[in-house]
């Protein structure tokens, strides 16, 4: 099958670098040493990886020194390399190389599936999954990493560190929030992270997750919403609320005067242009959601983070298992998920409802539902707080009560509550587990109104130290 590689082209490349070593850089970023078809071209090419790495230069001398340390040199190969006419520009060269080398992998790929689907008889989901997942790899250049060597790891240590320092001390090393607070405790939300945000009902962790959505969109980063629960046109509704500070209630009745319809339009303008993308379908499982952000990411690179709302709606494919076990094969698949496309995953969870019952409400990690498994694979697990929604329901329940008790003359008297519902609330974002970092809480305001979440400016400043003045002590175990 010629047409799936062509010697005199690896040659000519293998060539050219040596004869011209400065031609490495713009190869070794197109190519790895698996993309060369025969074994001695692939063994020069590591050879020059490992000049590369050990600064020396890239000859006949160093290379022949390492490929017979590794046991492989092929001097008839070399001879072939070494007369071969080397070429001064590489691109269209290295781009044939890759080209057959992807059909080389799509060729084996048919083997996989036939071994996967009729040799050990898998179930068709888990075929689907297997050959996504290659698809993926081979098309995004991934393939399997083999164990990854000290001075590979330091040099791109080093260069992380450098590009922080670029970056003016900056905060935020992964994807901002939005919010100081969180954005002070976490660095943001890095890539490969699965992030999980708890809290119970009518606390509005919908409607945090999609400031956070809507804040990347600003930024001009695509956005993937799987959305459980919610229609896509609710999101949108709540999405353009929070957007252009009109009632959520007004948007939904049609209710706007002259001056709000301008501000929607303007919004809705600028909403169709961004990279926002909404699966509504209510019934999705971890192979669905897998299929479903792999092609997404492929046609869109520019999806930068994927919200789930929410983990407990996910169903599983696995028949008969107890439920905790079907919730950590969902939460382990969306944490290898999240390192595979290398975005942060964000999932929302419910929590139990036996928190209701102390006398301080915040959640705790053991309040998340089957919480063992979630627990272990979130890299940061957030709960969304409101002490006046508790405080509403209290005074709602001692009034409903007190129409029911009678004193001891036997006469009701109505308990009259003093609770006013106010339009403005405060609101904490309490990080439970940060695995690369600190815990602690973000104080927020919660417009009820437009559904959104914003800074606290006065808390901020009080607390402006919380996050560095944290002794070693508070750090999580890992």
């Amino acid at each position: 099958m010629d047409n799936l590689h062509n010697i005199n082209i690896e040659r000519s490349i293998l060539s050219s670098i040596i004869f011209n070593p400065a031609l490495f850089e713009e190869v070794s970023s197109k190519l790895n040493p698996l993309d060369f078809y025969l074994p001695a071209h692939r063994h020069i090419f590591s050879a020059m990886i490992d000049c590369e790495r050990g600064n020396f230069p890239i000859d006949e001398e160093f290379l022949k020194k390492i490929l017979n340390q590794n046991g492989v040199f092929d001097e008839n190969a070399m001879l072939d390399i070494l007369s071969t006419n080397w070429i001064p520009n590489v691109n269209a060269y290295a781009q044939e190389i890759k080209e057959k080398s992807v059909k080389r992998q799509l060729v084996a790929l048919t083997g996989d599936i036939n071994n996967v689907a009729v040799e050990k008889d898998l179930p068709v989901h888990e075929v689907v999954d297997i050959v996504q997942q290659k698809l993926y790899q081979i098309t995004q250049e991934s393939g399997e990493k083999e164990f990854r060597e000290s001075p590979e790891m330091i040099s791109s240590a080093v260069e992380y560190i450098k590009e922080m320092k670029s970056r003016g001390n900056s905060l935020i090393t992964g994807i901002d929030t939005g919010f100081y607070d969180l954005n002070k405790l976490t660095t943001g939300f890095n890539n490969g992270d699965f992030i999980v945000i708890a809290a119970r009902p009518a606390m509005g962790k919908t409607a945090f997750c999609l400031n956070i959505a809507g804040h990347c969109l600003d930024m001009d980063r695509g956005v993937a919403v799987f959305s459980l629960e919610m229609p896509a046109e609710q999101l949108m509704l709540r999405m353009l609320s929070a957007k252009t500070s009109i009632p959520l209630q007004n948007l939904k009745v049609g209710n706007l005067a002259d001056e709000e319809w301008e501000r929607l339009s303007d919004a809705a303008d600028e909403f169709s242009k961004k990279k926002f993308f909404v699966n509504d379908q209510g019934n999705v499982n971890i192979h669905h959601i897998r299929g479903q952000l792999r092609k997404l990411k492929m046609k869109h690179p520019e999806v930068s983070i994927c919200i789930i709302d929410y983990l407990q709606l996910m169903t599983s494919v696995a028949s008969g298992k107890e439920r905790h076990l079907e919730v950590s094969d969902i939460s382990r698949g969306l944490k290898l998920l999240a390192r595979e496309l290398d975005m942060p995953i964000i999932a929302l969870s419910q929590l139990n409802r036996s928190l209701e019952s102390r006398s301080d409400r915040r959640p705790m990690l053991s309040d998340i539902r089957e919480s063992g498994s979630i627990e272990q694979d979130a890299d940061i697990i957030l709960f969304v707080y409101r002490d006046d929604v508790y405080k509403q329901k209290d005074e709602k329940e001692k009034e409903e009560r007190s129409k029911k008790e009678k004193d001891k003359s036997g006469n009701i008297n109505p308990y009259k509550s003093n609770f006013v519902e106010k339009p403005i609330e405060e609101a904490e974002i309490i990080i439970g587990k940060n695995r690369n970092g600190p815990t602690g809480v973000a104080h927020l305001l919660f417009h009820k109104a437009f559904v959104k979440f914003v800074d606290n400016a006065k808390k901020s400043n009080e607390n402006d130290f919380t996050a560095t003045k944290m002794d070693l002590d508070s750090l999580p175990r890992v």
